[in-house]
């Protein structure tokens, strides 16, 4: 394949495949914050609706790192090839990833003063699941 096992536009590719989807992001954030007219939110900031919704999302998230401990002790012990494919690393964090949007959806729907922040959540977290799934099933869109 190649001489020195690589491929030498490697991290001009991955610099673009980042590009494209942060873009992507932004644009899709953006554009439904229009549609639904949401406040937009500071940049890497996770603001709690109540009480309620930190104790569950720091629930959630203490559960994660548990499972990431557990799941690393229990596969680590075991052949590469008989790892349980739900103690894995990627399967926790998309476990992560969507309990966290629900509940965060759920807090927004019950209780903010706009409603209609959960429909721009659970418009994000479809978006970002067909991300994922595109770059997944097409090889990273078949840049790299």
């Amino acid at each position: 394949m190649y001489a020195q096992g690589g491929d030498p536009d490697f991290w001009w590719k991955w610099l673009l495949l980042m590009a494209v989807v942060i873009l992507s992001l932004m644009a899709f954030n953006f554009i439904t914050r229009r549609i639904f007219k949401v406040e937009r939110q500071k940049l890497f900031s996770y603001n709690h609706i109540n009480e309620k919704h930190k104790k569950v999302d720091w629930t959630i998230r203490l559960s994660t790192i548990a499972l990431l401990i557990i799941g690393f002790a229990i596969n680590s012990t075991r052949n590469p090839t008989e790892w349980f494919w739900f103690f894995q690393t990627w399967f926790i964090l998309l476990l992560f990833i969507f309990s966290s949007q629900t509940a965060k959806a759920i807090m927004e729907h019950k209780y903010a003063e706009n409603r209609n922040r959960y429909k721009v959540t659970i418009s994000e977290s479809v978006f970002i699941m067909f991300i994922f799934l595109t770059l997944y099933l097409t090889d990273f869109w078949g840049l790299l």
